[in-house]
């Protein structure tokens, strides 16, 4: 018949439930578990549970659920989990775990807000659990009072009085504390213990101890108060966790510090693996993950392929578009400003060239490399000018209307070009060798202007 596992792992021991047959969350029996504990000594907690739980599941097994603290402590079975290929498994709460257990035997009946005091080898944690929603409203944890800490007070009291010689290397010195442990767990049924080795004798009564570890537990009280103070809860009871719940002082001193029930489960060390094992659960088989269902909002409406249309084609973008850059304002406007320019000065050509200003313009082009005083002085303003008695010649009028070439051009010219032959229309580009341009006859006849006296 398949069963299911509990598992609770601390630092001092793994601990494994199995709940008899017939013994479930809906038909509960406290006592019917077999109860299974591996000590961890020094070797890592995690890799112990592993073992412990690979050898379990050689039975029957048909789930198992696994307590842990924190995020940290769940990486760490999860990674020796999966190095033994170990995947029939489910991780749940410390604190969840324990108040399945709790509810399960009705150790919380009547409360809404509890207290989880769980004192074990390594440290002490409080948790306040919310009892109906089972959600944890706040937790702490201190490694400054801890189970190894109250052997260590033992251990001293007792090379202090002179009946153990203090070891000489470290296996001695865990023998010695292995030793104390075994004595604090008899004197919570016991009023005395004495414990032979080969140190000595480890002999204590119930009343030395409790004088050895009053500080401790009152601190691990104040504490208590403080986090149930932080969590800003009514909570109404405390319930005592751990091995060291044990102790008939613990439950004294909480009861006297916090003014409320505490509450000792029985085989409180066990609870959380018993309460896991009330939580474990098939797991599902292994396989590829299911797609998730499609869910369709209700103003979404699907269409058959062959009815949706294709968007328009988006136009084409200049590249320099996609770039981040300023373009100048006014470049194109310049260039439409230029180019007219340049038109005008094409049609003023062409008008010279039909009327036979050709010679003389091309003329008084080559003659542009005088100084610029002579073309000063044979330039007189036209409003304080009076006009002679005889026309004037062609030559002086052509002359007049040559409007006077760049500056560029007359640095070039001056520079390169030689002066044209005699009696022939040449064109001279710098870099270029002399063009000849045809005479063309006026098509008008010459413009007769009148003298002064007419």
């Amino acid at each position: 018949m398949s069963s299911v596992l509990g598992v609770s792992v601390g630092a001092g021991a793994i601990r494994i439930a199995r709940p008899r047959s017939g013994n479930s969350a809906e038909r509960f029996a406290p006592d019917l578990f077999d109860l299974h504990a591996l000590s961890v000594d020094d070797h890592p907690m995690a890799e112990v549970a592993a073992d412990g739980l690979a050898a379990a599941l050689t039975l029957d097994i048909s789930a198992t659920a696994i307590g842990f603290r924190n995020e940290q402590h769940a990486r760490a079975l999860r990674a020796a989990l999966a190095r033994r290929q170990l995947t029939n498994y489910e991780l749940v709460p410390e604190a969840v775990a324990a108040l399945q257990f709790l509810q399960s035997s009705g150790e919380t009946h009547g409360y809404r807000t509890i207290a989880l005091y769980d004192l074990g080898s390594s440290g002490l944690s409080v948790t306040v659990v919310d009892v109906a929603s089972r959600r944890v409203v706040h937790s702490e944890r201190t490694s400054d009072i801890s189970g190894d800490y109250l052997d260590s007070l033992i251990r001293e009291q007792q090379i202090a009085s002179g009946r153990i010689a203090h070891p000489a290397d470290p296996a001695g010195l865990a023998v010695l504390d292995s030793l104390c442990r075994q004595a604090k767990e008899q004197l919570s049924i016991n009023t005395a213990v004495a414990l032979p080795s080969e140190h000595g004798l480890v002999l204590i009564s119930q009343e030395n101890f409790e004088a050895l570890i009053t500080l401790a537990v009152e601190s691990s009280a104040r504490m208590t108060r403080d986090v149930i103070m932080r969590s800003e809860q009514a909570v109404q009871a405390v319930v005592a966790l751990g091995g060291c719940a044990r102790i008939p002082l613990v439950p004294k001193v909480l009861g006297r510090w916090l003014g409320m029930p505490v509450v000792v489960p029985d085989r409180p060390e066990a609870v959380v693996a018993r309460g896991a094992a009330l939580l474990a659960r098939p797991a599902r088989p292994i396989g590829a993950p299911q797609p998730p269902p499609l869910v369709i909002e209700e103003t979404e409406q699907l269409q058959p392929a062959w009815l949706v249309e294709e968007p328009a084609p988006r136009p084409r973008r200049d590249p320099v578009d996609d770039l981040d850059i300023e373009r100048p304002r006014g470049r194109r406007r310049e260039l439409s400003v230029a180019g007219v320019a340049v038109g005008a000065l094409v049609v003023v050509a062409a008008v010279g060239l039909g009327l036979g200003w050709a010679p003389q313009v091309l003329q008084g082009n080559s003659q542009s490399s005088k100084s610029e005083g002579e073309s000063s002085a044979t330039k007189a303003p036209t409003t304080s000018a009076a006009p002679t008695s005889a026309p004037p010649g062609p030559d002086t009028t052509n002359e007049s209307l040559a409007a006077p070439p760049p500056e560029w051009q007359q640095q070039t010219t001056t520079q390169t070009a030689a002066p044209p032959p005699p009696n022939q229309n040449t064109i001279v580009v710098p870099g270029l060798p002399p063009i000849v341009v045809p005479t063309i006859p006026p098509l008008l006849p010459p413009i007769q202007l009148p003298g002064p006296g007419r």
